[in-house]
């Protein structure tokens, strides 16, 4: 709310004032910042609107002339009344403050109330940011100085508080009131182009006043004071290929280039502020002006003659050489498309689109007899060509390539690729099938030697006549596929192969037949001109016209008991020809029929049909007959059941013997404990005659040489055997009977001349004096160990527990 009509009258005075301003862009923040805050008098106010015109310099603040003189001064209140007001108010002119100056105490203006009457009784104190140590000011006079240099790029305006204070009273004169320093610009930047370094792409052969690119330079100075900011382009290298515009940097181009001569150009540029005046700066950049590559430039071959060869044996496809043209564009404009002008047909030509490349490659065979050279000739046009430059391709540029032909030992030639013949089956042996001929396609025309591969049915001579070595029959293989192989005399090495395809004919050898084996029936009580069965025929011949088969019954079945009816279509029926029949009389009929086909000549065959009697029901009906099939079924089951048990015991019969023997096998090396072993003893000569060295000797005889001892026999009792646990089981009173045993054969053997070279005897007679275990031998054994007692075994130690375990108590009585 504003306190009276005059406060409001003065803040749209000073609104307007403010929005005019702004539209014209003059900085007048210091005038308005006056005539808001400030209390002038009437005469104060009417000397600083005056100058306002003056300092604007536009005719369209005069309005703020009126404006300013109508308006009320600010108004305090007094704290004797409330309507009672008293006139302040600042006095001071706007602060400019150069950049740059020489000089650290710099003065920038002063400060100053108007109730300041010069008594030295007002103390003036600066508020603000910088305020002390940038700008000082008297305390006693208000002026204003700078303390150092100021860069307006770095801040170009300074807003400060002032205060003023009665010393007397120690209470402030005036409101505090924010006032504005500004910085003046000066000269002191040179312009920068910001955005280098520089590089532009220019198609070449451009126009003149092709653009290419702008540059700009950024001064640091105030574009708004003089000229200081105001900048001017000029090219310092560059001509004549290139032009630039002074105010806008736009560099253009001034005259056509050729990549091919030159590709990239580099371009000074210099930028002056001042508009170029003495005591302007300035500041240079380079531009890297590369031109792109425009298809101005057609192929060309640069050998105006290729001389390629290729071997008659080629394949089609093969490469025989390669062309060139050169492009002096680049890239895709390089591009380029090969073709060759031949009437022959014989080569074409592909591009390689890595190397640019132009391979020539057989299209057709060639023949050194037929023709010995080619000619052709080659183009080459560039692939993409724009419109506006197909001036530049108008004839494209061509080559000639001569080709020569190389002869090659080529292998023999056939006259066709395949051979088809026909021959009659049955033909006789050394019938000629057909003649193959092959040529050898060289000039020296080399003799042929002609084969089959893998035929015992055909040969063939020299002459290339194939011929039969066997009997032929169609039934059997109407087609035989032969490959006959035709190899130079000269040089075997050369060789062909032709396949040969020879189709046997029919001719009428193979009597028809009946298709399949009938077993019909008929009942007893059948009547005459009863269908029994219908019957067709086959016939293994092969027939120009379709099969005619003619069926009749034999000469000596004329009185049969059965009839047959043709139908015509390869078919007939048998008939019964009489009433009634007998299955104890005649219970089978055997009918014959005669089958003649329709070939040429005609051939005829008799086949017998059996027929059996069945016992019917009284009905007629022939359901029951059919049992006879099921009969016939039911029995060849039974005799396959048969034949699968039969198999099945055999099997059976098989394992169970096996496993017989594998039981025996056990027992054989388990023999029973009441079982003498003590007969035999056993020599292993392992380095001499092998198994055979094995003989038997009578223990009785050795016991006669011993010393008359009585082997003792084992006590059945436990303690019996445990006293003599610590004796020995000696067979002698000691080992001379042995000793003398041995030498004895030993001398044998060796005055024998028949004896093989035994030279070892291994025996097994005892273990040894001072065993706990004694004698383990056979040989010392009981003749019987039924009434011998083992169980001592188990007090011997774990070396025993094995034979504890079969020769114990525990074991003996499962047994």
């Amino acid at each position: 709310m504003y306190s009276s009509v005059q406060d409001k009258q003065d803040s749209e005075r000073y609104l307007r004032v403010k929005k005019i301003i702004r539209e014209h862009k003059i900085f007048v923040c210091n005038i308005l910042l006056l005539l808001k805050r400030t209390s002038w008098n009437q005469k104060s106010r009417m000397n600083h609107c005056s100058l306002l015109p003056f300092m604007l310099g536009i005719p369209l603040l005069w309005p703020c002339l009126t404006a300013v003189e109508n308006s009320a001064t600010e108004e305090v209140k007094h704290p004797a009344g409330p309507h009672l007001r008293v006139k302040r108010g600042w006095m001071w002119n706007q602060f400019f403050v150069p950049e740059e100056m020489n000089k650290t105490r710099h003065h920038i203006g002063q400060l100053r109330s108007d109730l300041d009457n010069g008594n030295n009784s007002f103390q003036y104190k600066l508020l603000g940011a910088g305020a002390g140590t940038i700008f000082v000011i008297d305390e006693r006079t208000g002026d204003l100085y700078a303390e150092r240099k100021l860069d307006r790029e770095k801040r170009s305006l300074y807003t400060l508080r002032a205060q003023v204070i009665d010393t007397t009273t120690g209470k402030a004169v005036e409101p505090e009131s924010e006032f504005v320093i500004r910085v003046s610009d000066i000269n002191d930047n040179e312009p920068k182009f910001l955005d280098e370094p520089y590089e532009a792409i220019v198609p070449e052969m451009s126009p003149e006043g092709t653009l290419v690119i702008r540059v700009t330079a950024s001064d640091a100075d105030d574009p708004s004071s003089g000229n200081n900011a105001r900048l001017l382009y000029s090219l310092l290298q560059g001509q004549p290929y290139f032009s630039i515009e002074p105010t806008t940097g736009v560099i253009r181009i001034s005259s056509k280039m050729d990549r091919e001569l030159q590709d990239e150009y580099w371009v000074i540029i210099q930028a002056k502020d001042m508009i170029g005046l003495p005591g302007a700066l300035s500041g240079t950049t380079s531009v890297l002006i590369k031109l792109s590559d425009v298809n101005d430039n057609k192929p060309i071959f640069k050998d105006s003659l290729y001389r390629l060869t290729v071997s008659e044996s080629a394949p089609i496809g093969t490469s025989i050489g390669k062309i060139m043209a050169y492009d002096n564009d680049i890239g895709e404009n390089a591009e380029m498309d090969y073709s060759i002008e031949d009437d022959t047909e014989t080569f074409d030509v592909i591009t390689n689109n890595e190397t640019q490349e132009g391979i020539i490659i057989l299209k057709k065979k060639v023949d050194f007899e037929h023709q010995h050279y080619y000619r052709v000739r080659a183009k080459v046009k560039n692939r993409h060509v724009a419109e506006h430059l197909r001036e530049h391709h108008t004839e494209p540029s061509t080559t000639l390539i001569k080709v020569q032909v190389e002869d090659d030992d080529e292998p023999p030639v056939f006259l066709f690729s395949y051979y088809i013949f026909e021959i009659l089956e049955g033909s006789p042996l050394g019938s000629s099938v057909g003649t193959v001929s092959a040529t050898d396609p060289d000039q020296r025309q080399s003799p042929i030697r002609y084969s089959i591969t893998r035929s015992k049915v055909f040969s063939i001579d020299n002459n290339g006549t194939i011929t039969t070595t066997n009997n032929l029959d169609r039934e059997i293989s109407a087609w035989y596929n032969l490959t006959v192989t035709a190899v130079e005399k000269a040089n075997a090495e050369q060789m062909s192969s032709v396949p040969v395809y020879v189709q046997v004919l029919n001719i009428n050898d193979h009597a028809p037949e009946l298709s399949e084996y009938y077993e019909p029936y008929v009942c007893e009580n059948a009547g005459s001109g009863q269908v029994i069965q219908t019957i067709s025929a086959v016939d293994r011949d092969e027939s120009i016209e379709d099969h005619h088969f003619r069926f009749n019954l034999s000469v000596e079945e004329k009185n049969s008991s059965f009839t047959i009816i043709d139908n015509e279509d390869n078919t007939a029926v048998i008939l019964t020809n009489r009433n009634g029949f007998s299955l104890q009389e005649e219970p089978v009929f055997y009918v014959s029929i005669l089958i003649a086909d329709n070939g040429i000549p005609s051939l005829t065959s008799t086949n017998t049909l059996t027929i059996h009697v069945c016992d019917c029901d009284s009905s007629g009906g022939t359901q029951t007959c059919s049992n006879r099939d099921l009969m016939l079924s039911m029995g060849f089951r039974t005799e396959v059941f048969v034949a699968v048990l039969i198999c099945i015991t055999v099997i059976f019969g098989f394992i169970f013997l096996i496993l017989g023997l594998k039981q025996r096998r056990k027992q054989t090396l388990f023999p029973e404990k009441s079982e003498d072993l003590r007969e035999n003893i056993f020599r292993y000569d392992d380095e001499g005659g092998g198994e055979e060295d094995t003989e038997a000797f009578d223990v009785a005889e050795l016991r006669g040489r011993a010393v008359g001892r009585e082997r003792k026999a084992r006590c059945s009792g436990g303690a019996e055997a445990r006293s003599l646990r610590g004796r020995s089981w000696q067979v002698g009173p000691d080992s001379a009977v042995f000793r003398r045993f041995i030498l004895e054969k030993l001398e044998e053997a060796d005055s024998d001349p028949c004896a093989p070279p035994f030279d070892s005897l291994q025996t097994y007679a005892f273990e040894g004096a001072g065993s706990l275990a004694g004698s383990l031998s056979s040989l010392e054994s009981a003749a019987s160990d039924q009434e011998e007692n083992y169980d001592f075994l188990d007090e011997l130690g774990p070396r025993f527990k094995r034979l504890a375990c079969m020769f114990g108590s525990a074991v003996q009585s499962k047994y």
